[in-house]
């Protein structure tokens, strides 16, 4: 839940860019891959940015949020050119009354048809995290960072609890961050409904998940540079572990011991150790 003030239409672009363009600095965004979202239950007007308006059809029809703002980027959009032209790869999405459809708001310099193909999931999680802790703000970032890419597609990572034995046992910041662990969802078809339902129940439990073979999703209520820091946390601790795979597993990482003795001494809350 974020206090008054609120961050302005601006302040929030300029965030977005900023996370946008940190994703493809740690190579978690090629080309167009990624898309990012932000979603905020506080007035703000948008049309001072985005003057255009159409009506879309919503993936899901969410009642609760009528009047919620969405920020979306658009579909091929590259997340690391949001930073100089927000205007023309980001909508902005208000919900309108009974959730069925929005109003959406671009400039007349937009690149893009349409908002990312992932909005499905984005929405849902956003619908999912919003009514259950009643908060006024949510972000969602999804990339694909290429070590934790890369780990999703050996079989032994595909197991939950072996990946964060794993991933969470090279830094002290690991845990600290991502108390809940890293999330896992089997591959599914981008886009697809099983990969929303996927990302909805998976990211009640972690702030971060995998979606296997193609990339991950993070989400914050504090900020979408936050989410972007989770990326590179969990991204960080698969740089660490293909290391130590490269290097024929010499490095023995933080025991389980030592993980608990960091979380005593923090007040973290974690059932993986």
């Amino acid at each position: 839940m974020l206090e008054p003030p609120y961050p302005e239409l601006d302040d929030l672009l300029k965030m977005m860019g900023e996370a946008g363009r940190h994703l493809a600095g740690i190579e978690a965004s090629e080309g167009a891959a990624g898309n990012i979202s932000v979603c905020l239950r506080w007035p703000i007007e948008v049309r001072t940015r985005f003057p255009m308006v159409d009506e879309i059809e919503l993936p899901q029809i969410v009642p609760e949020l009528a009047g919620t703002t969405f920020i979306v980027s658009g579909s091929g959009r590259r997340l690391r050119e949001i930073i100089d032209e927000p205007t023309a790869n980001l909508a902005c999405l208000v919900v309108d009354e009974g959730g069925k459809t929005a109003k959406s708001y671009t400039s007349y310099h937009r690149r893009f048809e349409r908002v990312t193909s992932e909005f499905n999931s984005h929405l849902a999680v956003h619908y999912d995290q919003l009514c259950a802790a009643n908060t006024n703000f949510h972000a969602i970032i999804h990339a694909q960072p290429v070590h934790l890419t890369y780990l999703s597609h050996i079989p032994r990572y595909q197991d939950e609890q072996y990946l964060n034995m794993h991933l969470l046992r090279w830094q002290p910041e690991t845990i600290i961050n991502l108390p809940e662990g890293i999330g896992f969802i089997p591959f599914r078809i981008p886009g697809s409904p099983e990969l929303m339902s996927g990302n909805v129940e998976a990211l009640r439990k972690h702030r971060i998940v995998i979606w296997a073979k193609h990339g991950v999703m993070a989400r914050s209520d504090i900020s979408v540079k936050r989410a972007a820091d989770r990326v590179e946390y969990a991204e960080t601790a698969a740089k660490y572990e293909y290391i130590n795979l490269s290097a024929g597993e010499i490095g023995e990482g933080l025991s389980v011991e030592e993980i608990r003795l960091i979380c005593k001494t923090f007040d973290v809350q974690q059932n993986i150790f």
